[in-house]
C-alpha cells in the first residue's frame, strides 16, 4: 500500500490549526470572562414637567439591593435580574439595560407619567397613570394633575396591582369601582386644549355623579355618570362659548348642569 505522505502533512496541518483556534478561543473567552464594567451610564427620560426619579435615586436602588455595578467582573453581573428589579421600582414606567463589549454599563428608565390624582373617602391618595396604572405619591415630589375626591372607597394596597382596565373587566371589582370612570374623564380633559386649563378638580357626590370646579367663574359643574363623555364635555364648550361671552356671565349662575339630553340647565346664583 502507497502511503500518501502528502495527505499526512495536509491532516497534521489541519489539527495543528484547529489546535491553535482552540486555544485562542479559549484564552479570549478567559480574558472576556474578566472583563470588569467600567462605568455606569444612567439615562431618565422624564416626558413631562414631573420629576419622580434621577439618576442618584437609580443609583441608591442598586446599593439598597447590594448590587455592585462598576468594577465588578461582567458574568458576575445579571442583566436580566436588575433590569427586572428596576421595572418593579413604582416611578418607572419601562427600564433597559445594556452592556458594551469594553465593559460600560447603560441604564436607559422611562419614567411613569401620573394622569390624575384620586383621594379616596379615608384620606388615602394616590395617582393614576397614563397607562391607566395605580401609582402610590412620591415623597420627592407632588405631580401638578386633576384631582379627584368624595364618594371613592377604593384603597391602594387591594388594587395596585390590576390596571384600572382590569378592574373594570373584574367580575368583583367592576361592582364597586369608580376608577375606570375617573380614568376615562380625566384622560378627555387632559388631551383637549380647552378643558385642560379650565377644569381643575373633580367630585364624586353621594348619588356617584361626577362634579366639577372650574378654574375660571364660581360655579360648580354637574356632569352626572361618565357616559356620554364627548357629547356632556362638548355641550359645556359651547356654552362658555356662546353663553357666557361676557366677563360679568362667568359669576352670574351657581350651577350648570350637563346631565340632560341636548340642553344646559343653569341655575344663578
Amino acid at each position: 500500500m502507497k502511503i500518501s505522505y502528502k495527505k499526512i502533512l495536509i491532516t497534521v496541518l489541519w489539527i495543528i490549526a484547529l489546535s491553535g483556534l482552540m486555544a485562542c478561543l479559549a484564552f479570549v473567552g478567559k480574558k472576556e470572562t474578566k472583563i470588569l464594567s467600567k462605568q455606569l451610564e444612567i439615562n431618565v427620560n422624564n416626558t413631562g414637567e414631573n420629576l419622580f426619579i434621577d439618576e442618584d435615586d437609580i443609583k441608591l436602588f442598586f446599593e439598597d439591593r447590594n448590587n455592585v455595578l462598576v468594577n465588578t467582573e461582567l458574568k458576575t453581573i445579571n442583566i436580566n435580574a436588575l433590569e427586572k428589579a428596576l421595572n418593579s421600582h413604582p416611578a418607572i414606567e419601562n427600564a433597559d439595560l445594556s452592556v458594551s463589549v469594553n465593559g460600560d454599563l447603560k441604564i436607559d428608565v422611562l419614567q411613569r407619567t401620573p394622569l390624575v390624582r384620586v383621594i379616596n373617602m379615608n384620606g388615602e391618595s394616590y395617582y393614576i397613570d397614563t397607562q391607566s396604572k395605580l401609582m402610590p405619591l412620591n415623597e420627592k415630589y407632588t405631580a401638578r394633575v386633576l384631582v379627584v375626591n368624595g364618594a371613592i372607597h377604593e384603597p391602594y394596597v387591594r388594587r395596585n396591582m390590576y390596571t384600572v382596565k382590569e378592574i373594570a373587566k373584574n367580575e368583583i371589582f367592576s361592582e364597586v369601582s369608580k376608577l375606570d370612570d375617573i380614568y376615562n374623564m380625566a384622560e378627555y380633559i387632559v388631551n383637549d386644549s380647552v378643558l385642560a386649563p379650565l377644569i381643575q378638580q373633580l367630585s364624586i357626590n353621594s348619588e356617584n355623579e361626577f362634579e366639577m370646579y372650574p378654574a375660571i367663574g364660581n360655579h360648580k359643574i354637574i356632569f352626572g355618570d361618565a357616559k356620554n363623555i364627548e357629547e356632556k364635555f362638548d355641550k359645556l364648550k359651547l356654552f362658555y362659548k356662546q353663553g357666557l361671552n361676557k366677563t360679568d356671565n362667568w359669576n352670574k349662575y351657581s350651577i350648570v348642569n350637563l346631565k340632560y339630553s341636548n340642553q344646559v340647565v343653569c341655575t344663578k346664583k
